[in-house]
């Protein structure tokens, strides 16, 4: 479980996907955690890593008493960010995950290269809508408007053919802990961040269902007016969770507006990337100074053809690629290759254990002796890394 301190509370989030790849961070909407996505993320998967995460009061994140401010969850993303050394990332949020969005673009640029706002606004609702709910929740709790608050989630077919679906996600909105419903209830009140997003400069893709009950389309197409050079679009069948409803569809517009805005890198560029990613900045640096003429050739080739196709590959992991590697370079006697891949093991998240079973099962495949060398060599590099080995770390 992935945990973060941040302003006081503890954050949950979950950071997924191979490092080479461009990262989408997503903030999700009011009664929801970082499931809301889920839907999604098997339609980006190839093309993506992600960061979710549970905003205060929501999930598994703390949850201190209302009310919140605005600046409290823009905040928390923020610190968010910055420690996990994050800056320039594709930010996508879902609802008052659009305004905490809008908030750390505004304030924040470094850390946002584009923005995407999926069924939000600059201000959303009257002050006057939120404290009634905020006073009906306080006296007979989330379950007492849980219907209507799904019917605006959700448009008519949907729920009439997902009535399954559509009870599990009111699971997740009744069991929303009270005090983070309402304290988020009172930021999206007190939040009016017109100014802010007049002033946002990132690419921007603003996208609403065309059933949506909470920001409908009139009130998300005057927040993408704000925004200099805004790209709105509408999705049909869908209402305030399309992520939910229409994922395809919203998969495929992310996809479109992020592959408009970066031109594709050559697969020179892709692979440099990558083979740093695993063999780390120091090893590459060396090879890159001791190169020549005469290896120029076979460096642009390994570089191109190794690490920018095939370790850039969808499909297998880096830490997958790296146990494949380790078992071949094992197998063929390339020990130099084989210790040099054991190194990497720090950068591709390969465990010791793993590598254990692998050069294990190498000895059934490749035979006794190949394994034997294999695991003297790892035990050597292990002991130079000051790795654990039996228990005790190596001096």
């Amino acid at each position: 479980m992935q945990t973060l301190s941040v302003n006081g509370q503890i954050l949950h989030y979950q950071l997924e996907g191979p490092a080479h790849l461009p990262l989408l961070v997503f903030s999700n909407s009011l009664g929801t955690d970082l499931r809301v996505w889920e839907p999604l993320l098997p339609h980006l998967r190839d093309q993506f890593r992600f960061l979710r995460y549970d905003k205060r009061g929501h999930g598994l994140s703390s949850c201190p008493e209302s009310p919140y401010q605005p600046d409290d969850h823009i905040n928390d993303l923020i610190g968010l960010l910055d420690g996990l050394d994050l800056k320039a990332v594709n930010l996508c949020g879902l609802s008052v995950g659009g305004q905490i969005a809008q908030g750390v673009a505004a304030r924040r640029p470094d850390l946002v290269s584009h923005l995407i706002l999926c069924d939000t606004a600059h201000k959303i609702g009257q002050a006057d809508m939120w404290n009634t709910r905020i006073d009906a929740i306080r006296e007979n709790g989330i379950e007492s408007v849980a219907d209507a608050i799904l019917e605006r989630w959700f448009g008519p077919s949907f729920r009439q053919q997902q009535p399954q679906a559509v009870e599990l996600w009111r699971h997740m909105l009744v069991r929303t802990p009270k005090e983070g419903y309402l304290g988020t209830c009172t930021a999206l009140r007190d939040s009016d961040l017109t100014e802010e997003t007049r002033g946002l400069t990132q690419p921007t893709l603003c996208v609403v269902g065309a059933d949506d009950g909470s920001t409908p389309p009139e009130l998300v197409r005057s927040m993408a007016e704000l925004i200099d050079g805004a790209r709105f679009e509408v999705i049909a069948d869908a209402g305030h969770l399309p992520c939910v409803e229409q994922p395809k569809a919203l998969a495929d517009l992310i996809v479109d507006f992020l592959g408009q805005q970066a031109p594709e890198p050559s697969r020179f560029d892709l692979g440099m990337k990558v083979r740093r990613s695993v063999l780390g900045d120091a090893h590459v640096d060396r090879a890159e100074a001791n190169k020549t003429d005469f290896d120029l050739p076979f460096q642009t080739f390994i570089t191109e053809g190794a690490w920018g196709t095939v370790w850039s590959r969808p499909f297998l992991s880096k830490r997958d690629r790296s146990l494949l590697t380790i078992a071949l370079m094992a197998a063929l006697g390339h020990e130099e290759e084989l210790a040099m891949h054991i190194r990497a093991t720090q950068n591709t998240g390969a465990t010791l254990e793993e590598v254990r079973e692998t050069l294990l099962h190498l000895g059934v495949y490749a035979g006794v002796p190949a394994s034997n060398t294999a695991i003297r060599i790892a035990k050597e590099t292990y002991k130079k890394l000051g790795i654990a080995i039996d228990g005790e770390t190596e001096k």
